[in-house]
């Protein structure tokens, strides 16, 4: 297109009576050129009277006739130029001739279509309109495949229709009690899960990000109204249990290699997303999707890839989910080999910071994984049979992330009767040096008072470990031996920390003693024995677990050592403190130890006692000790 040409300004006729004018014209020239110009014009009654040139010729003209003038001679044929003006009356024009005009009014009315059907997609006739066009077109695309197998040619078009039907349900997750029960009555829900075994790998990818649009866990809670909330959550109960019945988890896993990944619109978090969403809903799933799908091995192996993505991280979250309440799914995890794959992925970052905080968080997933695995005896046979202790006693001397969780699965790995064996394995792998190097903190030479401390967390741990420490290692044994020459080293420094720790955690606790004391006092005795059900959790963290922890080990060491004995009972004086204290707090920690739990261990070792016993033990020899 020539440009030039568009806006090429028409030449002027030639000839013509017009008279050229200087550049600087005299007065005399613009009166002269002024008798030229047209007669001014007479309106009379409603007529116009025009004189042209002064040579007498003249027309009347109505004003009606003014009205009906042909606008075709307006400058660029512009339809509105004599019909918009401003106040003052000067005209401005649209711009556009009449056919013009007619196509954008077209488009217009075409629009306010659109907009019309968007206010009424939400109401139900709008949405049993969008599942009949899905089933139409549904139906469509599965004939014209089924004849034109060899052309994809003569479906392509009907394919393109499906994805459009396919993504026009996004907007039934704005209404959900309204939608989702007519999904399932109608039988659409179970057309579109069918739709995942379909050959088109786009019509899948449509359909899980449908179906995870409308399982999000945020559905329908945009509503205020809490009656609304409720009847979206069984809206959404009802969509979960239709989705279940026909197959999604095995169709969803099964679809999981079927992806390609080096695409972007093929990632696999959609799908990972919708198992999330699932089990948040109902954690109890997670059994049925471990035990009817493949998912486990594949997460296990989705975790070893050498680089790190998206869909990582989403699969070592999805696994620490699947393993947190479910004794079934944790020896299953035993069974093809996690402990052993958690351990080599979790191996790289013995020297080596993660490099975001994606893959941070992904690391800790893998570390709560092993944590939730550990509950159970079998995991802690596999844990040690794979040289776990070893790797997290190396991951306890770097000074990196992974110091605080390799405590923390230490703590896991080692608890109850049935950690013994690993507790041997630590101490062996000389353990207790940099397990007591981390539980005292970087000391200032100058001031030993003055120490880095280890965050709570961590000494929570370090706590745990010791206390499973001295329940599990045999008495007079070398390994026993060594555990308690640790804290007569260095003139009892180890128990002045521990009763430093001791102090910490008994202020802490009298602050929640007085907050929950003070909530008693403005309740009702209904409310009263809410507050009695929850006050010993509170209490826990509010520093009972801590100074139970402690006046465990203290017990054992004063029991044991009468070198320690004199060092600790002096200096617990000093705090006003004494034996009988720390009796009171172990009888606290009896009456509370979970029966169910106890005999559960109990059962795995026979001849090991549980902690009820030897907490029962504990007592009496310090009460038989403070009579002494």
């Amino acid at each position: 297109m020539d440009i030039d040409n568009l806006f090429k300004v028409p030449k002027l006729p030639l000839g013509g009576n017009k008279r050229k004018m200087s550049d600087n014209p005299t007065p005399e020239m613009l009166k002269k050129f002024k008798t030229d110009l047209v007669a001014p014009t007479e309106v009379t009654e409603g007529k116009r009277t025009e004189y042209q040139n002064g040579r007498g010729k003249m027309r009347a003209a109505t004003v009606e006739d003014d009205v009906d003038m042909d606008q075709n001679f307006a400058p660029g044929g512009d339809a509105d130029h004599f019909t918009e003006e401003d106040d003052e009356g000067r005209f401005f024009g649209g711009g556009l001739t009449s056919e013009q005009k007619e196509i954008l009014t077209i488009f217009e009315n075409a629009a306010g279509e659109s907009v019309q059907e968007d206010s009424e997609e939400l109401s139900i006739t709008a949405i049993r309109r969008m599942l009949l066009r899905l089933e139409r077109a549904v139906n469509k695309n599965q004939d014209l495949r089924s004849k034109y197998l060899d052309d994809p040619s003569k479906f392509i078009d009907s394919e393109a229709d499906l994805d459009a039907a396919i993504k026009a349900l996004l907007p039934l997750a704005q209404a959900p009690a309204l939608s989702y029960p007519e999904i399932v009555r109608s039988g659409t829900l179970a057309l579109l899960v069918g739709l995942l075994a379909h050959e088109n790998v786009d019509i899948v990818i449509d359909v899980v990000e449908v179906v995870h649009e409308l399982t999000d866990e945020d559905v329908g809670n945009e509503e205020d109204d809490d009656e609304t909330e409720e009847t979206a959550e069984q809206a959404l109960k009802t969509l979960i249990e239709g989705l279940l019945q026909n197959s999604i988890l095995e169709l969803l896993v099964d679809n999981l290699p079927r992806l390609n990944e080096n695409e972007e619109s093929d990632r696999q978090e959609l799908q990972l997303g919708i198992f999330e969403n699932i089990l948040g809903f109902n954690p109890q799933l997670s059994a049925k999707l471990v035990e009817k799908t493949t998912i486990l091995p594949w997460l296990l192996k989705r975790i070893q890839s050498k680089t790190h993505d998206e869909n990582r991280g989403y699969a070592a979250e999805l696994l620490s989910i699947l393993l947190q309440d479910n004794r079934g799914n944790r020896e299953e995890f035993g069974m093809h080999d996690g402990v052993e794959t958690t351990l080599k992925v979790l191996s790289q970052y013995r020297r080596r910071e993660p490099v975001d905080a994606d893959e941070t968080e992904f690391m800790e997933n893998l570390f709560d994984t092993l944590c939730s695995a550990l509950s159970e005896p079998r995991i802690k046979a596999l844990f040690l049979a794979a040289e776990g202790p070893d790797l997290m006693i190396l991951m306890m001397k770097e000074k990196l992330q992974a110091k605080s969780r390799s405590i923390k699965v230490l703590d896991y790995a080692m608890s109850g009767v049935t950690g013994f064996a690993v507790c041997e394995s630590f101490i062996e792998a000389l353990g207790l040096k940099t397990l007591f190097s981390a539980f005292m903190g970087k000391i200032n030479k100058k001031n030993k008072s003055l120490a880095n401390l280890p965050p709570p967390e961590d000494i929570a741990h370090i706590l745990g470990i010791i206390c499973s420490l001295f329940s599990n290692i045999a008495s007079d044994s070398p390994a026993r031996i060594r555990l308690l020459a640790k804290f007569v080293e260095s003139n009892y420094e180890k128990v002045d920390k521990l009763l430093e720790i001791r102090d910490s955690a008994r202020t802490r606790l009298k602050a929640t003693n007085a907050s929950i004391e003070q909530e008693r006092q403005n309740l009702d005795e209904e409310d009263i024995d809410d507050l009695e059900a929850t006050s010993y959790l509170r209490r826990l963290d509010g520093g009972l677990y801590t100074l139970q922890s402690v006046d465990y080990i203290l017990a054992w060491i004063i029991m044991e050592d009468d070198g320690i004995r004199t060092h600790a009972l002096q200096m617990l004086n000093r705090k006003n403190q004494s034996l009988t204290d720390i009796i009171n707090t172990l009888r606290i920690f009896h009456d509370n130890v979970d029966d169910a739990d106890e005999d559960l261990l109990s059962s795995n070792d026979e001849q090991s006692p549980s902690q009820k016993d030897i907490l029962k033990g504990l007592i009496s020899a310090l009460d038989t000790s403070e009579v002494r």
